[in-house]
């Protein structure tokens, strides 16, 4: 059962999997991309013999452009890692794609081609002001693509305010919610570090669009995934998984107790 078919019966775990910066980009250094690789599949493997429902493949190159493209050795890059996770996993195992911040069509390529499932997607409805510039979101021209490739398979998760996107000018996250539910959507991503804000705006959006499934982007980990996740439907996991803080290997352990706190979750 993929990780979409689950939602509604279980709540599930999306490890990330934080890569260094990739070919292509300015603080790429010789040896990047063979580390990346390797703890691609270290990360992977721990997170679907840990019990989890699947990973984000994502790119961390520091600084991006604000458009959505990407160099073309970036996409053969990730192309090559999620290729070799997605042969190293199982076909329950659901592989996202993230080349941040917001090449959409370019990740969408990559997980087609690849046997990936699923997109996190920074800016797909709105538009955020962030340190790299102003990110414009355009779902007309990302879904035209998304049928001329015939890609409709790839599911498509989309944060609305959270870690990466806050709706410039502001906006009630329903309403955001109901506009990328609109634009093709399959769930939305929310994250706040305060638990009661973080709370109520699941809350919200599971009032404005009931149907749709909302992922925690950030923020939980042992100790307060049972809080955080009981009116959310599933949640991106990073550091607490992580054996040495941000951007180290996953530990196996810590994502068998992870996913043993969210089982129990009803």
């Amino acid at each position: 059962m993929g990780v979409f078919e689950s939602l509604g019966k279980k709540k599930v775990v999306l490890g990330l999997v934080h890569l260094k910066p990739m070919p292509g980009t300015p603080f790429y250094e010789e040896g990047d991309f063979e580390e990346s690789l390797d703890k691609a599949l270290h990360d992977a493997v721990a997170l679907y013999k840990g019990g989890a429902d699947g990973c984000l493949v994502q790119t961390v190159d520091r600084v991006y452009p604000t458009k959505d493209e990407a160099d073309p050795a970036r996409i053969a890059g990730m192309a090559v890692i999620v290729c070799e996770v997605v042969k190293a996993t199982s076909p329950g195992f659901q592989v996202g794609v993230q080349i941040m911040r917001n090449a959409l069509k370019a990740s969408l390529a990559v997980a087609y081609v690849c046997g990936g499932s699923y997109l996190r997607m920074h800016t797909f409805v709105g538009a955020t002001l962030t340190g790299h510039g102003f990110i414009e979101a355009n779902p007309y021209d990302f879904q035209m693509y998304r049928k001329a490739l015939g890609a409709q398979q790839i599911k498509l998760i989309a944060e609305i305010q959270g870690m990466h996107m806050e709706w410039f000018g502001g906006k009630p996250v329903g309403e955001i919610a109901r506009m990328a539910h609109t634009s093709g959507a399959h769930a939305v991503e929310i994250a706040h570090p305060d638990e009661d804000t973080n709370a109520k705006l699941v809350r919200e959006v599971k009032k404005a669009v009931p149907n749709l499934p909302v992922i925690l982007g950030g923020h939980t980990n042992h100790e307060n995934a049972a809080r955080r996740l009981a009116d959310a439907d599933g949640a991106f996991v990073g550091t607490c998984l992580e054996s040495e803080g941000w951007g180290s290997r996953i530990d196996i352990d810590r994502v068998r107790e992870y996913v043993r706190i969210v089982s129990s979750l009803k």
